[in-house]
Order: structure tokens, then sequence, then C-alpha cells
């Protein structure tokens, strides 16, 4: 017998300093069976990092051959972001580059892994791509904090990241890294 998702619901308060974004989100994120929760936690963090009108969780999320994680769609449904979260192969990031006028990847692993197995790969517009990383004890720490009920007040402040998650005060500074 399959096993299904499991359903996380997310209150979040938003304050991007940084970009000048502000927002009180109400999100469900499906946990797919493999998904670890250091992944859905990236997730979670990736779609806040880049809030923006047409911004939503990929359909197939983890599961997606498809999809990024997380898109973004103008108003006439064409894609115009792609994010993709983990250690996703060159061949995706190559698709989604050459299909949306932005593409990034966040990672809750060893950046420097996830950028050695993309090094050397045909990618389209790879000096575009930025890969960012976060502390990956601040993610663990996210991680073990999720119930199925979740609130977070999330701050950026100089590329610097303040969560407050479920009572737990978390911090991580945003690592940037470029493909190409």
């Amino acid at each position: 017998m399959a096993l299904s998702a499991t359903v996380h619901t997310f209150t979040v308060q938003v304050a991007d300093v940084d970009r000048g974004v502000y927002a009180d989100l109400s999100l469900r994120l499906a946990r797919h069976p493999s998904e670890t929760a250091e992944f859905m936690v990236t997730r979670l963090l990736a779609y806040c990092l880049e809030y923006r009108d047409g911004i939503a969780f990929s359909d197939g999320g983890v599961s997606s051959t498809d999809e990024p994680a997380v898109l973004v769609r103008d108003s006439t449904g064409r894609i115009t972001g792609w994010i993709e979260v983990g250690a996703p192969d060159a061949e995706r990031v190559h698709r989604g580059s050459k299909l949306a006028e932005y593409t990034a990847i966040y990672t809750h692993r060893d950046p420097a892994k996830v950028l050695a197995q993309l090094t050397g790969k045909r990618i389209h517009r790879a000096e575009d791509i930025p890969l960012f990383g976060f502390d990956r004890e601040m993610v663990a720490a996210a991680a073990a904090a999720i119930d199925r009920r979740n609130t977070a007040t999330l701050s950026v402040t100089e590329r610097q990241v303040f969560l407050e998650f479920n009572g737990a005060n978390l911090t991580t500074p945003v690592l940037e890294f470029r493909l190409g």
C-alpha cells in the first residue's frame, strides 16, 4: 500500500528588508513520504525568500519530474521563475533556465557538493543561476521543530535570515554561489 503525503500548514510573517517584501502567508505544504524534513524546510525558505506575485509550490512537489519545487507564473500562466530545491540534476536546471527568465537553486546540502555535481554540465545561462545555501544546523533545528500546524516569523536583513519557528529562534546567513 502506497503511503500518502502529510499536509503541513504554515502561517508565516515575512519581512524581507533586503527586497522590501512584507507579507502574511498561509501555506499548505504536502510532504511526500520520500521527502526529508530538511528538504521541506528548504522549500519553505525558498518560497519565502522568493515571494512575489504568481509564486506557488509545484503540484507534484518533490515527486514531480516536470516541475521544480517552486514556480512563479505571470498573469498569462507563463513560467517566469524556476526555483529548484536540494541537489537537482543538470538537465532539470538547464530545462528550467531555458523555460523561465529567472532560475535559482536553494539547498540544505553542502553547496560545494551541489556545485561539483553541476560543474562542467550543459546548463543554459549557468553564469546567471544563483545557488543559495543555509547553515545546515539551522535547517536541522527547524526540521526538528516541524509540526502539522506551524507558525513562523521570517526576517531578512543584509542576507541574514532570522527565523522564529514554532517557538525556536534560529538564524542563518544566505550563502550565494554561482554555477558559472
